[in-house]
């Protein structure tokens, strides 16, 4: 058995490749400054859009880019509720005209849930 081991080599403990040959991606050295003043380096390829904002590896705070342009506004559209839509279409007037009338069918039993149509049928036929 022992004469099959292998010898002078540490399995896993090291890789026999070597870098000669082999040529690397050129990189560029980026500097981000958190809030409280600290700074730290990203290295990035040449080739990368550098965000205006990394995180921290260390302290995982948010670094801005040094000398780095301001982001430009989003341009956000006001949020449209039900109500805005709607007070497009009809005066506050006109739509208080409407609740008035539907609510005296609602009352009269003319439109509503069939449930509700019974009993004011039934209040009607014992009161006439």
């Amino acid at each position: 058995m022992a004469e099959r081991a292998l010898r002078g080599a540490r399995l896993g403990a090291q890789s026999f490749e070597d870098e000669r040959g082999v040529e690397m991606a050129a990189r560029q050295e980026i500097e981000y400054v958190c809030a409280d003043g600290h700074t730290f380096t990203v290295t990035m390829a040449d080739e990368a859009e550098v965000p205006l904002e990394w995180e921290d590896p260390k302290t995982g705070q948010k670094g801005r880019l040094v000398d780095g342009a301001e982001p430009e506004p989003k341009n956000e559209k006001h949020v449209r509720t039900h109500w805005d839509m709607l007070l497009e279409r009809r005066s506050v007037d006109e739509l208080e005209e409407i609740l008035t009338e539907r609510l005296e069918l609602l009352r009269g039993g003319e439109i509503g849930p069939p449930h509700l149509h019974r009993a004011a049928a039934k209040k009607r036929r014992k009161t006439a």
